[in-house]
């Protein structure tokens, strides 16, 4: 792990807001990008499953912003999600998300968010006892049991995919 203040400071976020959730994390970080699912499990050695995809849709009636985590190895059924939710729901473009999330496409994570966002977590995720999520960069990643990532988040256990 790298020392904290030689962190990027979305890094230090994604670390200081686990914490204040009372979940320490351990931040690696990866010499190739992990940009994608694939890419991620390639740098830590994991199946492609254990990757948290931290995707942001956005409500088409309320422009609210929402955070499905996925499985890599998984696809977001949008009619699921949108049922769960109430209304249908869009990808949005990269300012949104960065507005919403305070994190660039590619470096989401699930901790630090600019703003107090509704989280949904397949329940697929579940299948492995550590995951991996991004941590603010595309270059950084973290190990988390699911359902210590759930509960810190304040996710809803739901089958999205």
């Amino acid at each position: 792990m790298t020392e904290p203040e030689l962190l990027p400071k979305a890094v230090r976020k994604v670390a200081e807001d686990a914490q204040a959730r009372g979940v320490e994390i351990a931040i690696v970080k990866t010499e190739k990008s992990a940009r994608s699912a694939q890419e991620a499990a390639e740098a830590v050695g994991a199946d492609v499953g254990q990757i948290v995809k931290t995707l942001v849709f956005q409500g088409k009636q309320s422009g609210k912003a929402l955070i499905v985590m996925m499985a890599g190895d998984g696809r977001v059924n949008e009619k699921a999600v949108a049922k769960l939710i109430g209304e249908k729901i869009r990808r949005p473009d990269a300012d949104f998300v960065r507005e919403a999330t305070g994190f660039a496409i590619g470096g989401v994570s699930p901790f630090g968010s600019n703003h107090p966002l509704r989280y949904l977590m397949d329940e697929s995720l579940f299948r492995f006892e550590t995951v991996w999520a991004a941590a603010g960069t595309p270059h950084h990643v973290f190990p988390i049991a699911p359902d210590v990532l759930c509960n810190a988040t304040g996710a809803e256990k739901a089958a999205v995919s």
